[in-house]
């Protein structure tokens, strides 16, 4: 399989799977990527993750504020529902901490977070700020696809996009998409595919540069 093809068929972007419009740059969508990015960062299938946001779609709890007037008991109820059974008290934990943030620094808004943010490395200091179960992964993939509206967004790749890039011999991402005339969102998340489902499983997938 070409390059090309690899990023047609695996590069399709979370948020679009998810029916999130970030390109309308509403800070409603941001929020629902925010919380999406929350529950893929976990070491789960990428289906639990994304069945579990659509309960979260399904009782309306998509904002900061809706999050935190939902409580501790019913976000646990509703992950259970999405199948994160594994992850549901301490993800219910980090939900009511970061949002209670989000909503007491920045108005529940996450563009106040960006606009207040000097620079890359700033916004992902304000980002982890937010609550301590945010780290880098949240991070990545959450700024990953924000970069077509944010240009502070410039987030390191994830631990499983750098051992997609290692089998493929790709150093810089950048610079590669742009040799390759590949939209850059689309590669890392195609990347990301590869060390999930075929790298870290021990398989492997034939792809030409």
């Amino acid at each position: 399989m070409k390059i090309k093809e690899f990023v047609k068929k695996y590069g399709t972007p979370f948020s679009r799977i998810l029916g999130i419009d970030l390109s309308s740059g509403r800070s409603e969508e941001l929020t629902k990527w925010f919380l999406a990015s929350i529950l893929y960062s976990k070491p789960i299938r990428e289906s639990s993750a994304t069945s579990t946001y659509e309960s979260f779609e399904a009782y309306g709890i998509l904002t900061a504020d809706s999050i935190v007037e939902a409580g501790w008991d019913e976000l646990v109820r509703i992950l259970d529902e999405g199948g994160y059974v594994r992850y549901d008290f301490s993800t219910a934990t980090k939900l009511l901490e970061v949002f209670g943030a989000l909503k007491r620094d920045y108005g529940s808004n996450l563009w106040n977070l960006y606009n207040a943010s000097k620079d890359s490395s700033d916004l992902e200091r304000r980002l982890k700020a937010l609550g301590k179960g945010i780290g880098d992964t949240t991070v990545s993939i959450f700024l990953r696809e924000m970069r077509e509206i944010w240009p502070k967004a410039d987030p390191q790749p994830t631990p499983l996009v750098k051992m997609a890039m290692r089998r493929l011999g790709i150093g810089d991402l950048k610079i590669f998409a742009k040799e390759r005339g590949l939209d850059l969102i689309r590669l890392e998340t195609a990347l990301l595919r590869l060390g999930k489902d075929y790298l870290k499983k021990g398989k492997d997938i034939e792809i030409q540069l």
